[in-house]
């Protein structure tokens, strides 16, 4: 796909992983991706910056635990505004968990948690525009919320972000709404009530694009991650789900 300057408002605009091991977590997307890592100083506390082909395509950063859960992903929607957003967010039943703050001259981040429960960045964009390509094999391609509280989180994004939404299935075996901008489809929302595991939290999920499935599931095996949900194929592509090195 050609190189994408910036992000539409309310859509996934960045990615970054809260990692125990920052070795590990490196060797693994290097190896699965072709991923090329940058480790920032200690003026940014190592943050990792991960460019494929020279095009940024997500973030990691250390985690003790302290600073956020380790080794989970987490997305980031574009917005104007990170302070009225978040504001925004809190009008409308969420909650604020980072307020937001400047990162150097890149942007300003925040993060919040919707009324499902499911955490969710903020990004506005000055230097550094976030995810430079998407759906190419080895960037990321989807992201898609997995939540309990099907109809009040799609009313917040909705209220908060400015959502555009289509339906794509509402019987009770299958609720799905997609996030669309014109004929463009940004993200989706899953009703995942039924199959979500006891204890699991609401999330945000991201898919990485990749020419054979199969393969790269193998390959995550390899570099120590573990299978999820064994590949299968649906009307949209072959999916699976696997954990990286960390878990």
């Amino acid at each position: 796909m050609p190189p994408r300057d910036h992000a539409p408002l309310g859509a996934p605009s960045y990615i970054d992983l809260m990692t125990s091991d920052p070795g590990r977590t490196i060797a693994f997307y290097e190896g699965l991706f072709g991923w090329t890592a940058d480790v920032g100083g200690p003026e940014v506390a190592g943050y990792i910056n991960f460019t494929k082909d020279g095009a940024a395509v997500a973030g990691a950063m250390a985690s003790d635990g302290t600073n956020g859960p380790a080794n989970v992903w987490c997305t980031y929607l574009a917005v104007a505004d990170a302070e009225a957003t978040a504001a925004a967010a809190e009008a409308n039943g969420g909650m604020v968990i980072v307020p937001p703050m400047a990162i150097m001259d890149l942007g300003f981040m925040a993060f919040i948690a919707d009324p499902g429960g499911a955490a969710i960045g903020l990004w506005q964009a000055a230097t550094f525009p976030g995810i430079a390509v998407l759906g190419d094999p080895g960037t990321p391609a989807w992201f898609e919320l997995h939540t309990r509280d099907y109809d009040a989180a799609l009313a917040f994004y909705q209220e908060v972000f400015g959502w555009d939404t289509r339906t794509m299935g509402d019987t009770s075996e299958f609720r799905y709404t997609t996030v669309i901008e014109g004929d463009e489809e940004l993200a989706g929302v899953m009703d995942a009530s039924g199959h979500l595991p006891e204890g699991v939290p609401s999330y945000w999920a991201v898919y990485f694009a990749t020419d054979d499935t199969d393969a790269t599931l193998a390959r995550a095996v390899e570099l120590g991650g573990a299978i999820v949900t064994p590949a299968e194929d649906t009307p949209y592509g072959r999916l699976a789900v696997a954990t990286d090195a960390t878990g």
